[in-house]
């Protein structure tokens, strides 16, 4: 049995401790907002937060987060409007949507350690996950905006 915290509430999950986060959330909490992507810590699709650092949670096993906070696209804001989110959609960044959920989660945090990125630290951060449509001049002006706008 695991604990920790997820979105802000206690949960308990009954897994094996070698159970990727990724499928803990996805099959065993009905999450579905953290995406499959590649499997290898490569793409971010599965890009969480864990106390607040972006995670891959395709590699992360289910006995690394006992007793800590994991945040998911789902619990990052109850209604959407996280300024990274909204900065995502003013800027009109998704295409197929697929890679969104780890692309906002790893600005969030970037966001959250450092409130005014300059565009090359954006960039090497952002690096981290890909996007099959190459929106990333997009993404970069989304998280611009965020800082600017936004109190993350």
């Amino acid at each position: 049995m695991t604990r920790f915290k997820l979105n802000g509430q206690p949960v308990t999950v009954e897994a094996d401790e070698d159970t990727q986060l990724l499928w803990v959330l996805r099959d065993h909490l009905g999450l579905t907002g953290t995406k499959y992507g590649c499997g290898a810590a490569q793409c971010g699709a599965c890009t969480v937060h864990i106390d607040g650092i972006a995670s891959y949670a395709c590699i992360t096993p289910l006995l690394a987060v006992e007793g800590t906070e994991v945040t998911t696209i789902e619990g990052l804001s109850e209604t959407g409007d996280h300024p990274v989110q909204k900065a995502w959609v003013a800027e009109d960044v998704p295409q197929c949507g697929y890679c969104q959920s780890g692309q906002i989660m790893r600005a969030a945090a970037l966001l959250a350690e450092n409130p005014t990125p300059t565009r090359e630290e954006i960039s090497q951060t952002m690096r981290a996950n890909l996007c099959r449509c190459g929106t990333y001049g997009r993404i970069v002006k989304a998280v611009e905006r965020a800082a600017n706008e936004g109190d993350q």
